[in-house]
């Protein structure tokens, strides 16, 4: 898919062209071969810049050559069916041009850009190269912290169904966020790595105004690294603390059951015993035999429970 915007110059908005125009944010997701020839003939841009764009697994950095400039970052994705639910990262390059265009491509749709699209970005004009770049980072950095949000809210209501009944189901959507948590955490170090190379001001110009816009994403960011260590490290007590619980209530099931089996031991040995070729003179004329020998029997197991119980064996 290939769009092509530009903002006008009275209101700055965003309107969608028909074709290619200098300082215009041109749009690739997902491209097919057309797509991108049509691009690096206009453009002029390097193809290799482009085709590596269209690998899933690239990693944020920085790269330069002589067309222009790629910078990739990691964006978040939710991926939510009725099995699962859980974020992923999808990768996200921006190729600032040397002939006054901003080239943003990706092998999926990204939602960060959605912003843009609408025109939810105060002071937005796809002239500023640099100023779009870095408000692309914010924008990033803050769909984090939204998504970072929901997933705290996850796990609290996890955790209210987990204090109440032990569902493995349950501690494998523990385990899923756990997941979610580690990709966010390393995708958002990659992100700052580009942020401080960004911030020292030879990848792209810096004009003014860019410094306090690209130290607020640097923020945002570092943030949005603080908050999903301080969740993954709650998500990983919670699991442990739940595991130990569950050893626990095993462990005191298998205690109960086994003082069980010793008290109905006594009367089982008991009447076994009684039971053989034994002669017993009283209790063998005894026609109240068989109730001394309940009494018996309750007497000794009530008083063994008593003995288990004081030693909180039972």
């Amino acid at each position: 898919m290939l769009n092509v915007y530009t903002t006008t110059k009275p209101d700055r908005k965003l309107i969608k062209s028909n074709e290619i125009q200098l300082n215009s944010w041109i749009e690739l997701v997902d491209p097919d071969l057309d797509e991108l020839d049509y691009v690096i003939e206009t453009t002029g841009v390097a193809s290799d810049l482009l085709y590596k764009m269209l690998d899933e697994e690239e990693r944020p950095r920085v790269e330069m050559d002589d067309c222009g400039t790629l910078i990739v970052i990691d964006t978040p994705f939710l991926e939510d069916s009725e099995e699962a639910f859980s974020y992923i990262t999808r990768p996200l390059g921006i190729i600032v041009t040397k002939e006054h265009y901003v080239i943003t491509i990706a092998p999926k749709e990204v939602k960060v850009l959605d912003n843009f699209r609408l025109n939810r970005i105060r002071n937005f004009r796809t002239a500023k190269k640099t100023r779009f770049v870095i408000q692309i980072l914010l924008k990033t950095a803050e769909s984090y912290q939204r998504a970072l949000k929901v997933v705290n809210r996850t796990i609290e209501s996890k955790e209210e169904i987990l204090s109440k009944s032990t569902n493995n189901d349950d501690l494998l959507d523990m385990l899923e966020l756990e997941k979610t948590l580690v990709y966010f955490i390393t995708a958002l170090n990659a992100n700052d790595s580009v942020l401080k190379k960004l911030n020292k001001g030879f990848i792209l110009p810096l004009y003014e105004g860019d410094d306090d816009l690209l130290e607020d994403a640097i923020i945002e960011n570092r943030q949005a690294i603080d908050q999903s260590a301080l969740y993954r490290e709650i998500l990983s007590s919670i699991t442990d603390t739940y595991a130990t619980v569950v050893s626990n209530n095993l462990n005191n099931v298998m205690k109960f059951l086994t003082g069980v089996t010793i008290i109905l031991a006594i009367p089982t040995m008991l009447f076994s015993f009684m039971g053989m070729n034994v002669p017993f003179t009283y209790l063998g004329d005894n026609p109240y035999s068989v109730y001394i020998l309940i009494l018996v029997a309750l007497f000794l197991s009530i008083t063994l429970a008593m003995i288990l119980k004081m030693r909180d064996m039972l």
